[in-house]
């Protein structure tokens, strides 16, 4: 006699002997101890509580990579690339390349070419919707083409756009250009991070002339109350050597007469540039290395008058300084 048993669907059931879990408990009940299944997300394990029987092993979590990228710890989604405080819009607009080639980088047809290009225009108006962020737009890249030619690192360009960021939210801007504006703050951005570079250098390599650039420094620096430190001469000898090609000798020398002219105080009241010229001036003449005042004034732009008025009275300090 056959006995047909008739179950709900959450019943267990037998198929050649072994026990089956219903659809409904699979995945919430250990099929050994009929313990509650725990999941483990950071080792990606599901275990029972009960026996310890491991379910399933190495899960693939789906979910966004965990980690950060940006200077908020505490949010480490990722998904694309990391926030710029040097774009307008932070770096979350599509950016059409100038390169008409495919992924190949083979040249792509004509036709092809005046979509893309019309493809670029209509990006290029998106991405900038009103007159702020197409201001905006135009003092980052200046900041971007300045700074590439300065040599000044990543760190001091993000500072800069956020002081120009800062004047444009104060309101600021009216009345002054954004040429001026954005070299004032990659000036102010270099003096603090102590990579300063003179105002000889800014103004070569940007669309105004010094003094404009000196009345936007004074004017962002008071309204936005930047507490900026007087440049450190010292600061400014690693260019300079680079530039001049003096010997690491000659650059240590340097190095100590300026520390020798700051214990007597000489570098108050005086440029930090034309002090650490001098500086280099007199220790090349101390380690016998053939280096011209014209040239230094040619490279660094520190006039002759002032490296000869200066070196003599950092070598009698340095003299004085190591008598003690």
């Amino acid at each position: 006699m056959t006995q047909t048993i008739v179950g709900t669907a959450t019943e267990e059931s037998t198929r050649n002997g072994e026990r089956e879990i219903a659809p409904e408990r699979r995945g919430t009940e250990c099929p050994e101890c009929d313990g509650s299944v725990h999941r483990d997300e950071e080792h990606g394990e599901r275990t029972c509580t009960e026996c310890g029987l491991v379910l399933d092993a190495d899960a693939i979590d789906y979910g966004p990579e965990w980690r950060t990228l940006d200077d908020d710890a505490d949010e480490r989604r990722r998904v694309g690339a990391p926030v710029s405080k040097l774009r307008h819009d932070k770096g979350l607009s599509t950016t059409i390349g100038w390169r008409d080639e495919d992924a190949y980088g083979n040249r792509i047809s004509g036709r092809k070419r005046e979509q893309l290009q019309r493809l670029r225009t209509w990006n290029e108006r998106f991405t900038s919707k009103d007159a702020a962020e197409r201001n905006l737009k135009q003092a980052f890249g200046e900041i971007e083409r300045m700074a590439s030619a300065l040599g000044l690192p990543e760190p001091c360009r993000e500072t800069a756009g956020v002081l120009y960021r800062r004047a444009v939210d104060e309101g600021l801007l009216p009345g002054r250009s954004i040429e001026a504006m954005s070299t004032a703050s990659l000036y102010a951005a270099a003096r603090r991070h102590g990579t300063p570079r003179t105002l000889v250098a800014f103004t070569s390599v940007s669309r105004v002339d010094k003094l404009p650039i000196q009345r936007a420094y004074r004017y962002l620096s008071s309204e936005l109350g930047l507490q900026i430190e007087p440049a450190d001469p010292i600061h400014y000898l690693p260019q300079y050597a680079s530039v001049l090609e003096i010997s690491d000798d000659a650059e240590r020398l340097a190095r100590e007469i300026l520390e020798a002219a700051k214990a007597q105080g000489l570098h108050s009241g005086r440029s930090p540039a034309g002090l650490a010229a001098a500086a280099i001036y007199g220790a090349a003449r101390l380690a016998n290395e053939r280096l011209t005042q014209e040239r230094i004034g040619e490279e660094t732009g520190v006039s002759r008058v002032t490296v000869r008025n200066r070196y003599r009275e950092l070598l009698d300090a340095y003299g004085e300084e190591r008598e003690r």
